[in-house]
């Protein structure tokens, strides 16, 4: 097996348990009543249960479909912060390991699908901080001055 075909494996298999694990979470955050009596034991509001949940499914979306570099990154990071976040919260409150470990566990999968994702992205040379030198497409404008040339030459610096 090549190295490349292992890093898509390893991308698949952790990027599926993570998502699974989100829409779990999502599902549990909508349906469950024990979860909802969890959300105000941290002592956040009923809207806000139903407002994660709604955006967790669409992160989940956003990491399973053939979308731009850059909304998959803005997911992962919202993934980050949430599961950052409940870890604060219930340890905040005193929880122990049997309330927070799924966050750290979820944590954990969704580090791994993101670094195989960036190892991917690295391969395919498409990162998504990559940047774009414009160039003229007329040699006789080589030396003309360009809105679009300089401002992507002073974003470049």
């Amino acid at each position: 097996m090549s190295r490349s075909k292992g890093i898509v494996i390893g991308f698949w298999i952790a990027t599926a348990l993570f998502c699974l694990q989100i829409a779990f979470t999502a599902y549990a955050q909508l349906r469950l009543p024990q979860v909802a009596e969890a959300f105000t034991h941290l002592g956040f509001p009923a809207y806000f249960r139903v407002e994660l949940a709604l955006v967790k499914l669409v992160g989940v979306a956003l990491l399973l479909a053939p979308v731009p570099a850059r909304l998959k990154e803005w997911a992962y990071a919202g993934f980050a912060i949430t599961l950052g976040s409940a870890l604060v919260a219930h340890l905040s409150v005193g929880d122990g390991p049997q309330a927070w470990g799924w966050a750290v566990f979820a944590g954990v999968l969704g580090a791994l699908s993101y670094v195989f994702w960036r190892r991917l992205q690295a391969g395919a040379g498409a990162g998504a901080g990559e940047r774009v030198t414009v160039r003229s497409a007329r040699p006789s404008e080589a030396g003309a001055a360009s809105p679009l040339r300089d401002a992507a030459a002073a974003g470049a610096r």
